[in-house]
């Protein structure tokens, strides 16, 4: 069974497949707010998902993070390791990249066990 989570016409916010969900790339609702609150903003809306999905922050599997600035990789980290369930890091990639709109600092998109 495959579950989509605020599908649209165009994606998902999230699917649930094989007790896996798999957290579309979220974005901050403060356009060129500092990066630390827009990681804060992402990371809220990703709880909230996953909470939907029947899971939580604490069987994270995977986070792939964009920055648009690859210098401002602390600046994410800090809410990101605060943010964190102890013990429970998942494998992550960040990079920077070109994000859809000039105003996002930061995008994040991950996978969790259910």
């Amino acid at each position: 069974m495959i579950r989509r989570i605020e599908p649209n016409s165009r994606l998902s916010a999230a699917v649930v497949h094989n007790g896996i969900v798999y957290v579309s790339g979220q974005v901050p609702d403060t356009l060129l707010a500092s990066v630390e609150t827009q990681t804060r903003e992402i990371l809220a809306k990703i709880d909230r998902l996953l909470r939907e999905a029947g899971t939580d922050k604490s069987k994270l599997l995977t986070a792939n993070v964009w920055l648009a600035d690859i210098m401002t990789f602390d600046e994410m980290n800090r809410p990101w390791e605060a943010w964190l369930a102890p013990g429970a890091a998942p494998a992550r990639a960040t990079v920077e990249a070109r994000i859809a709109n000039p105003g996002y600092r930061v995008e994040i998109a991950c996978s969790a066990a259910l």
